[in-house]
């Protein structure tokens, strides 16, 4: 074997051992972080699908032999880029963040582009930084069409001939994925807001897409949601005008939004409205259950949390990493090759084939 032949060989071992154990435990001879390193934020413990995604991923990455280092941020957005300069500053290779301001992280991520760190955006782009790599999602639009889609259809506007009383609502301001969400179901309604199929008392009715925020609720808070609804309730329904219909974007806020509701007096199978939500938490589940709301969509953070884990691995070993959406998703400097994942819709009678038969939940989380 000739003395190149040799120094092929010896390259080609190390990079074959590198791509296998680059997920393993421990460190090198020098001490220094193994290349399967990997810091997660997440940006609060307030919403049960963040614990859920957080120690999911966690758990698995782990069981790879990676070095995890998880946290959450309070909803703080100093806390969370303190969190990632920490990260960092612990060899992190790797860093998984789903940001609560998608557009105040642009010094940190410059911080790890110095390091050489691949950043994947978590269910919510990051946004004004071109140091993001890739994109981990739900297709977000889509759950917002998958909500429109079912108020047309549950309250037939294509043949109502009187108007239907609704009130829409739209998520955080400063979480990127409210704007696809509420446009996504705005496509679908605001033509009949126009014609006044549906009608809007409180006055609440972005007339684009673009000026969703005029009704977004910050932090996706269901104490601020139960308030804008107790307002609306007390200032646009009196004389027994009764609302009929609720776009609310996910569960927290269709949760505040039932007891606002209740506090009016509403009653299920009486004059309760259509409400609908995302995430499948267990608190709405049980409220699907007993009437109180009439859909989520639910989107399977495990099957986020497989992909994110795939992506770093592919990262790890050198690979191409697989994504298939390589133009929706614009932070303002860069379109990040993005991987798409399909929300599905949960009604009552779905809720033990979709969530409780796949393990997503207990029957005794719900009451079942």
């Amino acid at each position: 074997m000739s003395h190149m032949t040799r120094l092929v060989a010896v390259a080609t071992a190390s990079l074959l051992a590198f791509s296998l154990g680059a997920c393993t435990s421990g460190t090198t001879g020098g001490g220094a972080a193994t290349a399967c390193n990997v810091g997660i934020t997440m940006p609060t413990r307030s919403l049960e699908r963040w614990i859920n995604d957080g120690e999911q991923l966690q758990s698995k990455l782990k069981a790879a032999g990676c070095t995890v280092d998880l946290q959450y941020a309070d909803n703080k957005v100093d806390q969370q880029i303190s969190q990632i300069q920490n990260q960092i500053a612990g060899g992190a290779k790797i860093l998984v963040i789903a940001s609560i301001d998608g557009t105040a992280l642009g010094p940190v991520l410059a911080e790890a582009a110095k390091q050489s760190i691949k950043v994947i955006a978590y269910d919510r782009l990051i946004n004004g930084s071109p140091n993001v790599d890739y994109y981990a999602t739900f297709d977000n639009y889509k759950v917002g069409n998958l909500q429109g889609t079912f108020l047309k259809e549950q309250l037939k506007l294509d043949s109502a001939t009187t108007p239907i009383n609704f009130e829409p609502f739209a998520g955080s301001p400063d979480d990127n994925n409210a704007k696809f969400f509420f446009s996504g179901a705005w496509d679908v309604l605001l033509p009949y807001v126009t014609k006044g199929t549906l009608v809007v008392p409180s006055g609440k009715a972005p007339k684009s897409n673009d000026e969703w925020t005029t009704i977004g609720i910050q932090g996706w808070a269901s104490d601020k949601s139960q308030a804008e609804m107790d307002n609306r309730l007390s200032s646009f329904y009196s004389g027994g005008k009764k609302v009929q219909a609720v776009l609310s974007p996910n569960d927290s806020l269709a949760i505040g939004i039932e007891a606002s509701l209740k506090s009016a007096g509403y009653k299920v199978g009486s004059d309760w409205p259509l409400i609908t939500g995302q995430d499948g938490d267990k608190a709405n589940v049980k409220a699907i259950l007993a009437g109180e709301q009439s859909m989520t969509v639910w989107k399977d953070t495990r099957k986020l949390g497989d992909r994110v884990f795939t992506m770093i691995q592919q990262i790890v070993k050198g690979e191409k990493v697989e994504v298939n959406d390589e133009k929706s998703y614009n932070n303002g400097v860069k379109v990040v090759p993005s991987y798409l994942i399909e929300p599905e819709v949960v009604t009552k009678d779905l809720v033990q084939s979709k969530l409780i038969d796949s393990g997503f939940l207990k029957a005794s989380d719900v009451g079942l």
